[in-house]
């Protein structure tokens, strides 16, 4: 392979990299996604049983 060869295959690479993330933030939806503030461990804000009472 030619040097140019491999230099438009690093900017295709890069142009796909670039351009996916550019799509993943223009199609995002926040109200479909969890707030990451809902996002504890599982039991993490469940209330505990007293067994000592």
């Amino acid at each position: 392979m030619s040097n140019r060869q491999i230099l438009l295959l690093i900017a295709a690479f890069i142009l796909l990299t670039f351009g996916s993330f550019i799509w993943f933030v223009v199609t995002w939806n926040a109200e479909a996604e969890p707030q990451l503030g809902h996002l504890g461990a599982p039991g993490v804000y469940t209330e505990t049983k007293d067994t000592a009472a």
